[in-house]
This record gives structure tokens, sequence and C-alpha cells, in this order.
């Protein structure tokens, strides 16, 4: 598979609040991110689908970060992929 990647990666683990229509809050640990999107790990699959939208706040921080939405771009064993998206 050709990699497409517009942006740079940078490998980077946070605690990432994440709240689904759905699922409600989920807890979930970053694995890397871009100026695009960031990639997720989580624990229990089929909780999200390509399409999906959600929420999502960096937790531990020494101030509150913001809250960003978000689009499942891609599903894989490991996790998701998520991408920015503008409000």
């Amino acid at each position: 598979m050709d990699n497409q990647r517009k942006t740079v990666r940078t490998p980077l683990k946070v605690r990432l609040r994440i709240e689904h229509p759905q699922h409600g809050e989920l807890m979930v640990m970053t694995r890397d991110i871009s100026d695009s999107g960031v990639y997720v790990l989580l624990e229990q699959s089929g909780l999200l689908a390509v399409g999906d939208q959600v929420r999502g706040q960096v937790q531990g921080l020494p101030m509150e970060a913001p809250i960003l939405l978000m689009e499942v771009v891609r599903v894989e064993p490991l996790g998701v992929g998520l991408r920015f998206v503008s409000e």
C-alpha cells in the first residue's frame, strides 16, 4: 500500500477523552499525531466505525485542553485514525 499521507506523524503518548454519541465517554491513549489528525489505541474493537464523529480532549495537562471535533477515517485491529474536523 502506498503512503498517501500529506502530513508527518509524530509519536505522542497522551491520554485522550473521547465522547461518542452512542458509546459515551472513552479514555484512550494516542500513538501518534499530525497536523491533520491523531491515531488512538483502543482496547475494545468495534466501538468506532469509519465516518463516526467524536469529540476529544487531551487529559493531564496543566491547563484545560480544547475539545476538538474528529472523524474516524481508518479502523485497524489496534485502534483508529481520527481526522481533525473544522467546526
